[in-house]
């Protein structure tokens, strides 16, 4: 798993499940340094539904800190799982977002 800042784009790589999650989450946290950042998901191998509260905790913190946080090529998996969850609504994200 890595976290990488790459200009305004936060580039998750590797997988998100319940054993990394937590690290992932603070390693993120220290990268929300500005508005209108855009987290992209396209290298997420695998994950489980510990990614949905990561991504719920980046938008708290963003939020308290007055910034606009979203989320890019979101894997259809994990689309699936916000839909189950009934949570899509609520996760601001932009598939059409360039990589």
């Amino acid at each position: 798993m890595v976290i990488q800042r790459e200009g305004k784009r936060i580039c998750v790589r590797g997988a998100v499940i319940f054993d990394n999650v937590a690290e992932m989450t603070r390693q993120g946290i220290a990268l929300l340094d500005e508005d209108g950042l855009i987290v992209d998901l396209a290298e997420v191998i695998e994950l489980d539904s510990s990614a949905i509260s990561m991504l719920f905790e980046w938008l708290r913190v963003a939020h308290t800190r007055n910034q606009q946080l979203y989320y890019a090529n979101l894997p259809a998996n994990l689309g699936s799982l916000m839909q189950l969850y009934g949570v899509t609504d609520f996760i601001p994200f932009d598939n059409n977002i360039t990589k």
